[in-house]
């Protein structure tokens, strides 16, 4: 444990940043989940939800900071293709 005031609140702040950064990047997780299990089950109108709300959370992640663009990318790539083929 730190003894200088600064850095005892450091600790404090990276929690909280911790606790928001993975909220965003588990949610995001979780949204493309849902999806690819609409995608296996076959329902097209919840698909076609799950995808716009899964494209969200992707960039909300890109735009601060928790995805390198190039991830975001490549998971919208392929979310988009398996809304395509289906």
């Amino acid at each position: 444990m730190p003894n200088i005031a600064s850095a005892k609140k450091r600790v404090r702040s990276n929690a909280k940043k911790t606790n928001v950064n993975t909220l965003v990047v588990s949610s995001m997780r979780t949204a493309i989940k849902n999806f690819e299990k609409e995608i296996k089950a076959g329902n097209k109108e919840a698909a076609s939800t799950n995808y716009n709300i899964a494209i969200q959370r992707i960039d909300k992640a890109m735009t601060s900071g928790k995805v390198h663009k190039n991830k975001a990318a490549r998971l919208k790539s392929r979310l988009t293709k398996m809304k395509n083929v289906m």
